[in-house]
């Protein structure tokens, strides 16, 4: 399930270090639900068709300006106007003074007033990608996340399979884990996913008959990473000698995780079999491919141009 994320106006000003100028009494209470952040140019000078008043709002040097070549009414109205629409906070940027006007008004309309001594744009740019990350859609996965060789490996696969197991045996072949048992996926844009663990089993791997190990105690800090980007799906199986299996790597198969397709390989496994080597192959086969390379189309047009020259030496004899 999907869940709709909100963060804590609080929170933003503890992660920022953002001056509490002037407190709404619901302080407290105000919770971000929207990723962008907005400077109220146009508003300022009165349209305000499309504007989204669930954002927060940022004055930086040019609005400033424009307020500053106002008469003290016309500061005051057109700051009313604005702060009618009860946003979650302004942000003044560059320690920005507020005058009388735009404090009575917040006053007023019960609105936060908050500064920072960044630059406009670095505070914003910083802020949206802040909320962005927090505000992702996300769900709950069971499987492992590791990386290897600088991919997002995500395992699936029946409960018992091995997975635990071929994370440990990769850890200790110099990868790192995410999560093991349940991860945390997060949509970060149209096309991207990044995975990370449930604070509670951060670092944390179940291996049947020996119990819960902490990976980071036991092999150090350089064998975990906090989060990673999902570049790859492996969907681990038992063999069953019915099925048939892609056997050139022709096929692409994908997993659907949020709406994002993420390319997915499907391995059986049997005793014996190192599923760990596996897994390196398959990470830097998909890197690979990710670069324009694939091994199973130039394999194919090879036996094809073979076969084509066979052909020709045929007839003409």
């Amino acid at each position: 399930m999907v869940e709709t994320y909100s963060v804590p106006l609080k929170t933003l000003v503890q992660a920022f270090h953002l001056e509490v100028v002037r407190a709404a009494t619901d302080y407290g209470a105000i919770r971000l639900t929207v990723e962008d952040v907005a400077r109220p140019g146009l508003q300022l000078a009165g349209y305000f068709d499309h504007f989204e008043p669930m954002r927060l709002q940022v004055i930086g040097n040019v609005e400033a300006s424009y307020l500053r070549k106002l008469s003290a009414t016309e500061r005051s109205l057109t700051l009313d106007r604005l702060f009618s629409y009860k946003f979650p906070a302004l942000l003044l940027s560059r320690n920005l003074v507020p005058g009388r006007e735009l404090l009575a008004v917040a006053e007023k309309h019960n609105v936060t007033v908050l500064r920072s001594p960044e630059a406009t744009s670095t505070i914003v740019s910083a802020i949206i990608a802040y909320l962005k990350a927090a505000l992702a859609p996300r769900i709950t996965r069971h499987g492992v996340l590791m990386e290897v060789y600088g991919e997002g490996v995500l395992l699936v696969g029946d409960s018992g399979i091995g997975k635990s197991e071929a994370a440990v045996e990769l850890v200790k072949r110099g990868h790192r884990l995410i999560a093991d048992d349940a991860i945390e996926i997060r949509k970060i844009s149209e096309t991207s996913l990044v995975g990370t663990a449930p604070e509670l089993i951060r670092n944390y791997i179940e291996l049947r008959g020996i119990g819960i190990i902490n990976v980071a105690t036991l092999f150090g800090v350089g064998a975990i990473k906090l989060e990673n980007e999902i570049n790859l799906v492996v969907n681990v199986v038992p063999w069953n000698s019915q099925d048939v299996y892609d056997r050139l790597g022709l096929e692409d198969q994908y997993m659907d995780i949020l709406g994002v397709k993420v390319p997915m390989n499907t391995i059986p496994i049997t005793p014996g079999r190192n599923l760990a080597i596996i897994l390196e192959v398959a990470a830097m086969n998909n890197r690979q491919r990710k670069m324009g390379y694939n091994a199973a189309q130039e394999f194919t047009e090879q036996i094809n141009r073979h076969f084509d020259r066979d052909i020709g030496k045929t007839l003409l004899e």
